[in-house]
């Protein structure tokens, strides 16, 4: 994949979900540093390192990418180019790897969580949450969700209409409508943008007010994630910014004295998740964290 293409094709959103963006830059960096003519092993680690910087800027609210380009060029400083070059394109294979089998790890930790003739929320729309009801539904199991449409840009359309292509169930309800779905539903089960070292977990706007709801009513709530998706900067408090979008989402043209906010994303309090399910096991978000630091230890340094 070059390198230049792929960093306008993430910037442009052209290549979506966490796990392609990671994916894709990955292997671009592969071709930018097969193309990168330098006789010595300081110019090409500085080189590798300009290139994994313009990556990071292509989506600065990806951690999976982050992380993903972090494991393949942390420490490579070896006794020689040659060895750096060998080091590097070994851990890309086990970069991609990981990004590969993680979601079938997943899917199949997931799916043991749903029940015959369950009924499973799901807000906005997630590959790990599709894999889980996927796999599920491949085991034979019998059970029907309920999702949200989630506004402004109607994601949860997308989820409604795979689950219905894949012979699931499915009602579809406004976003507003949501306590009335989850009155109905024995599990609540949503996918993940991030996760920082409070433990809070980074998702589409509304899930934290769902989960909230879910808690009132005993529902469990899980979340389905590559445990790539820790955000090792928020370890230094320096964790992005929620993000907002445009406001002509929300209101096209809209009056020039009305402020329309527009967030994305918002933190789930941790104590309102039952668990985290990621390749690494299904775990409190808190030994979620202690598991991700004796695993993964160039996400601390």
């Amino acid at each position: 994949m070059k390198f230049d293409q792929v960093v306008e094709d993430i910037k442009n959103l052209k290549i979506q979900s966490a796990e392609n963006i990671a994916r894709s830059a990955v292997l671009s960096l592969k071709n930018f540093s097969e193309n990168i003519d330098t006789i010595t092993k300081t110019k090409f680690l500085d080189e590798l390192e300009t290139a994994k910087i313009k990556l990071f800027k292509t989506r600065p609210t990806e951690p999976c990418m982050r992380n993903a380009l972090n494991f393949v060029v942390h420490d490579l400083d070896s006794s020689s180019l040659e060895e750096i070059k060998e080091k590097l394109s070994h851990r890309i294979t086990q970069a991609v790897s990981h990004i590969d089998s993680a979601k079938d790890i997943i899917a199949e930790l997931g799916a043991r969580k749903i029940k015959n003739s369950a009924k499973i929320f799901t807000h906005c729309h997630s590959t790990m949450v599709m894999a889980i009801l996927k796999k599920a539904k491949k085991q034979g199991k019998n059970f029907e969700v309920h999702n949200t449409e989630t506004r402004p840009s109607f994601q949860g359309r997308i989820t409604a209409l795979e689950l219905t292509k894949f012979g699931i169930p499915v009602t579809h309800y406004v976003d507003s409508a949501a306590r009335l779905a989850l009155k109905k539903a024995d599990l609540m089960l949503i996918g993940c943008d991030a996760v920082d070292s409070e433990c809070k977990i980074y998702n589409k706007i509304g899930s934290e007010m769902f989960a909230e709801i879910a808690h009132t009513q005993d529902t469990p709530v899980y979340v389905a994630t590559d445990s790539w998706k820790f955000d090792p900067k928020s370890v230094f408090g320096f964790s992005e910014e929620i993000e907002k979008r445009s406001s002509s989402e929300i209101w096209p043209q809209a009056p020039k004295n009305i402020k329309i906010e527009n967030y994305s994303f918002e933190k789930i309090d941790p104590d309102l998740i039952t668990g985290i399910i990621s390749e690494i096991g299904v775990f409190k978000p808190e030994i979620f964290i202690e598991e991700l630091r004796s695993k993964y230890k160039f996400m601390f340094v």
